[in-house]
């Protein structure tokens, strides 16, 4: 792959991190394929396609949380496209935060994303390493 695609590439994940900062809606569906492919891995029923899903999703985003801001914190381009982690923070409207970070894995055609792959999760605070590893370990208990 030649700099000027990975650069393009590159140049689209700050297109949108800006849009998002921005809370610019236009801007930011602008950065999506029509066709657009989402899943999240770990939220197999939040999978959708289409921008108007995108639209719809980062419109309640941009109205819930005012002073919402993403953040780069790495990011790395691939043959088929673009891999970032993130860390967004931001108010709700009944004062709660929002802390989550991740790593999105997103398709690029034609200036583009066309596919993405989300893993963000909620920060945790509070629970140590032990208490999670005995979470993961022990069996769920079922409700009868």
């Amino acid at each position: 792959m030649d700099a000027t695609g990975n650069d393009a590439k590159l140049a689209l994940l700050a297109r949108i991190n800006a849009a998002m900062n921005a809370h610019d809606l236009a801007a930011f569906v602008a950065c999506f394929d029509p066709d657009y492919e989402s899943e999240q891995p770990a939220h197999p029923d939040r999978r959708f396609r289409g921008v108007a899903q995108v639209e719809r999703n980062w419109a309640a985003m941009f109205s819930g949380l005012p002073d919402f801001r993403a953040t780069i914190v790495a990011s790395a381009v691939m043959a088929e496209g673009v891999w970032v982690e993130w860390r967004w923070t931001g108010t709700r409207a009944d004062g709660s935060r929002l802390e989550m970070c991740g790593v999105c894995i997103f398709g690029v055609r034609d200036d583009r994303i066309t596919w993405g792959r989300l893993y963000m999760q909620d920060v945790e605070v509070g629970r140590g390493i032990d208490a999670a590893v005995a979470s993961l370990a022990s069996p769920k208990v079922s409700e009868s």
